[in-house]
C-alpha cells in the first residue's frame, strides 16, 4: 500500500525516519540554442556508444559518478527493469572516456515521442575544471537535436551538484517546474554505502 505524507507549503514538515527529500527543478529547451565552441583543454576527452546489455559497466559507472549526488534511481530498480531500459533502441547511452578510462555518463531517453530527455548526466571529479562539462553538453545537444524532437528536458535536486541548475541554464534550459521527492533512504537499504553522500547525512 503506497504511504503518503501531508506537506506543509507554509512551514516544516517532518519526515518519518529512514526517508530523505529534495527540490526537484525541472528544466526545458524547445529549440536548438546558439552553438557554444568547445573551451580549451578537452581534446584528451572521446565520447563511445555504450552497449546496453553491459550492465555492469554502466552500473559501476553510474556508482562511481553519482554516488556522491544520491543518484539511486537505478541502483533499487529491478535488474530486469534495468536491463529493459538500457536495450531499449529509444534510449542512448555513453560513456565520456579520458585517459584510457570511463569519467562521464550521458544518457539521453527518446522513449516519449517528441521529446529527448537529458536522463543522466555526469562527470568523474578528477576531471571536473578542465571544460569537460562544457563539452559534454555540447554532443549532448547536438545528439538531442539531431532527432525529430521539439522538446530537450532535464531535471536536477537539491541533493545534487549545487552548480547544476545554473549550468543548465546557461546551456540554454529554462526552468519550468519545481517538486518535492520523497523516498526511501538507500543507503539503509544496502544501495549505496552508509558514508555516501555526506552532505546528506542518514537520520534513522
Amino acid at each position: 500500500m503506497p504511504q503518503t505524507l501531508t506537506i506543509s507549503l507554509t512551514g516544516i514538515t517532518d519526515l518519518p525516519p529512514g526517508k530523505i527529500a529534495a527540490v526537484v527543478t525541472s528544466l526545458e529547451m524547445h529549440a536548438p540554442p546558439p552553438e557554444r565552441p568547445d573551451p580549451p583543454g578537452v581534446e584528451g576527452f572521446t565520447l563511445e556508444p555504450m552497449d546496453g546489455r553491459d550492465t555492469e559497466r554502466y552500473l559501476a559507472l553510474y556508482r562511481l559518478l553519482g554516488e556522491r549526488w544520491m543518484w539511486f534511481s537505478r541502483l533499487v530498480k529491478p535488474r530486469a527493469e534495468l536491463e529493459a531500459i538500457l536495450t531499449d533502441p529509444a534510449v542512448a547511452l555513453y560513456a565520456a572516456r579520458y585517459q584510457g578510462r570511463d569519467v562521464g555518463l550521458l544518457e539521453l531517453d527518446f522513449r516519449v515521442s517528441g521529446e529527448a530527455e537529458l536522463a543522466f548526466f555526469g562527470l568523474d571529479e578528477p576531471v571536473l575544471g578542465k571544460g569537460a562539462g562544457r563539452w559534454l553538453m555540447n554532443r549532448a545537444q547536438a545528439l538531442a537535436w539531431a532527432k525529430p524532437i521539439s522538446r530537450f528536458w532535464v531535471h536536477t535536486c537539491t541533493i545534487d551538484h549545487q552548480g547544476a541548475v545554473e549550468f543548465y541554464q546557461r546551456s540554454g534550459f529554462k526552468i519550468f517546474k519545481r517538486s518535492i521527492e520523497v523516498d526511501d533512504d538507500p543507503r539503509l537499504a544496502g544501495k549505496m554505502r552508509l558514508d555516501s553522500v555526506p552532505h546528506h547525512p542518514v537520520v534513522t
